[in-house]
Order: C-alpha cells, then sequence, then structure tokens
C-alpha cells in the first residue's frame, strides 16, 4: 500500500503538470485496486479473527459452533484470495496500458 500512495503521489503531480488522458486511466486503475485491496485486507483480517474466535469456542467446547465459525473463516480467506487475484491481474493490466502507450510513442 505505501508503494500505490507513492504512485498515486507522483500521478498527481504528472498530472497537474501536464494532463494525459493516459494518467486519467491509471488513476481509475489504481482507485479501483484501492478498494479490492482495502476488501481483500479486511476479508483476511476477518478470517484470522474467525480462526482465532474457533480456537477459542473448541476449547470452551462448542465443537458444532467451532465447525462453523471455522467454515466462515474458510470462506473469508477465500474471498480475500480471489479479490487478491483481481488486483493482481489489474496490476498487470496498468502495466500493459504503459507498454502500449511507449510504443504509440516509440513508433511516433
Amino acid at each position: 500500500m505505501k508503494s500505490l500512495a507513492s504512485v498515486i503521489r507522483q500521478l498527481h503531480k504528472s498530472h497537474s503538470e501536464s494532463p494525459k488522458p493516459l494518467l486519467l486511466k491509471e488513476i481509475e486503475n489504481l482507485r479501483r485496486r484501492i478498494r479490492l485491496i482495502r476488501d481483500m485486507q479486511s476479508f483476511g483480517v476477518l478470517s484470522l479473527l474467525l480462526c482465532t474466535g474457533c480456537m477459542f469456542v473448541l476449547f470452551r467446547g462448542y465443537y458444532r459452533v467451532g465447525e462453523a465459525v471455522f467454515g466462515a473463516s474458510i470462506l473469508c480467506m477465500l474471498i480475500s484470495l480471489g479479490i487478491s487475484l483481481v488486483e493482481i491481474r489489474m496490476s498487470v493490466q496498468a502495466l500493459d496500458m504503459h507498454l502500449v502507450d511507449l510504443e504509440k510513442t516509440g513508433a511516433a
């Protein structure tokens, strides 16, 4: 997240100095990626909290409740991993936009 913040600051500076359509596309891509990262981290933390809660209820002897809480924990982790996969694909897409732009400018 720290590197995204520096990229956003740099984009803001570049766009303020010389607005370009590619920068607007990249800014929108970064906005979506930040939301995805927030959601991914939220589901990951929720998964760990549920897993800890599962251990507590199992320790107390509530095995059926423990199974349900552990199942919810696994589901949250799967959601987090799925969101992570989407964010990785978006990151590669953003890099591809730059490569396409470089090819256009190099050919001109």
